[in-house]
């Protein structure tokens, strides 16, 4: 079975095995993000956010995890990216596409849509700032997580790069155990 990107308020309840109106009062109240569908009532949740609140709140994820996650790598160097896809599929359940250049990034972001963008801060391939703002601004990406890669930066500099809208920061881009651990972070924590 194909995992699938969004689910109604009917399959939620099936996945927490609660009644659906419970599913509703957790949107309703904003504990549960999503969106209603233009001119109805009915409710869609991503993915990735029943995610988040189940882990929040200590629920089985077993059914849901069993699909891989979509990484989108942003790097202008191939074999460096390649190297690190491969490297990051083998170690969890990721699927990761690269991109090299701003349009191949905004062409796969549209039709891949992926969880997390992970963007080389050294390379030239996209300016940091526009991702960000592309990312935040497009409605099929406003859940996907950036997170920016750059290597030796301190802490003032990390905490001026989520100023800036990135939701994490690889300091290690060799450590890909510490990659596995902040995607995972960064997809599950409630913020």
């Amino acid at each position: 079975m194909k995992k699938k990107d969004v689910l109604t308020t009917g399959e939620v309840a099936k996945l927490c095995n609660v009644a659906p109106r419970t599913v509703t009062k957790w949107f309703d109240s904003g504990q549960l993000k999503g969106y209603r569908i233009p001119g109805s009532r009915d409710r869609r949740i991503p993915t990735s956010e029943l995610i988040r609140f189940m882990k929040a709140h200590n629920m089985p994820t077993d059914a849901l995890e069993k699909g891989q996650m979509k990484v989108l790598i942003i790097d202008s160097c191939p074999e460096k990216s390649r190297q690190f896809a491969e490297t990051l599929q083998m170690k969890g359940s990721f699927e990761a596409i690269c991109a090299h250049n701003s349009f191949d990034a905004g062409l796969l972001a549209e039709k891949f849509k992926p969880q997390v963008i992970l963007v080389n801060l050294m390379s030239n391939a996209v300016n940091p700032q526009q991702l960000c703002t592309y990312v935040r601004q497009h409605q099929d990406l406003e859940y996907t997580k950036i997170i920016a890669v750059a290597s030796g930066l301190n802490e003032n500099e990390t905490a001026a790069l989520k100023k800036k809208g990135f939701d994490a920061v690889l300091t290690n881009p060799t450590d890909v155990d510490q990659a596995v651990k902040l995607i995972q972070d960064c997809c599950s924590v409630l913020h």
